[in-house]
């Protein structure tokens, strides 16, 4: 099952909105220690910048939330891009939106479309990610049957973290606890038996997943 989303990488998106730049700045982080260092490695790069406004998630279930309009109208800042990142349910990450004033007023209504529209642009760049709860196991095969596996593991939708060719192909996948012997058994079917598997550790393997529109 999926334990967590969060954004793929680190990276940022610039838009422009009535000669305003509103640059969105992402980046994965697990406390508000780096939370605030990611914060100030922003803050340095756009020293100039008017404004830098902030929103983060931590905990798989969110259970620390942060926001900041550092200078914008209440409310207009913080909350949109805060509310972005609980809408697509993403956790321990932090999203900077940079503004450098354009000389033209956007209004209340307007700020709050723009630093959502900043935080929205800045995560469909980097994509999105979903951690799930997951084994890796060791599958060896001979090469003839190569094929016949990958096919399958493709159609499944089963990760291959690893493929080691040495006399055999050796095989890393990811499957979920709760269906693995299922899969086991059905990868036995379909090579006749022929194969070979080694329990590794548990984790978490990060599937991509569709970005927000």
């Amino acid at each position: 099952m999926e334990k967590y989303r969060t954004i793929a990488k680190n990276g940022e998106q610039e838009i422009i909105i009535k000669k305003s730049r509103f640059i969105g700045s992402v980046a994965r982080v697990t406390t508000e220690t780096e939370a605030q260092e990611f914060l100030n490695t922003v803050r340095q790069k756009h020293a100039k910048a008017n404004h830098h406004c902030f929103a983060y998630q931590l905990g798989f279930q969110d259970e620390i939330q942060r926001m900041s309009d550092d200078g914008e109208p209440s409310g207009t800042a913080g909350p949109p891009i805060l509310d972005v990142l609980a809408k697509e349910h993403l956790n321990n990450l932090i999203c900077v939106v940079t503004r450098y004033f354009g000389g033209i007023k956007l209004g209340a209504g307007g700020l709050i479309r723009a630093y959502s529209q900043g935080t929205s642009t800045a995560i469909q760049s980097v994509g999105l990610v979903a951690g799930m709860s997951q084994r890796r196991y060791q599958i060896t095969i001979d090469y003839n049957q190569l094929d016949i596996l990958t096919h399958y593991l493709a159609k499944q939708a089963i990760t291959i973290a690893n493929t080691e060719y040495t006399d055999v192909v050796a095989l890393t996948v990811w499957l979920n606890e709760d269906a693995e012997e299922t899969k086991l058994t059905a990868i036995k079917n379909l090579l006749a038996g022929q194969v070979t598997f080694a329990k590794q550790e548990a984790g978490f393997n990060e599937v991509p997943i569709e970005s927000p529109k």
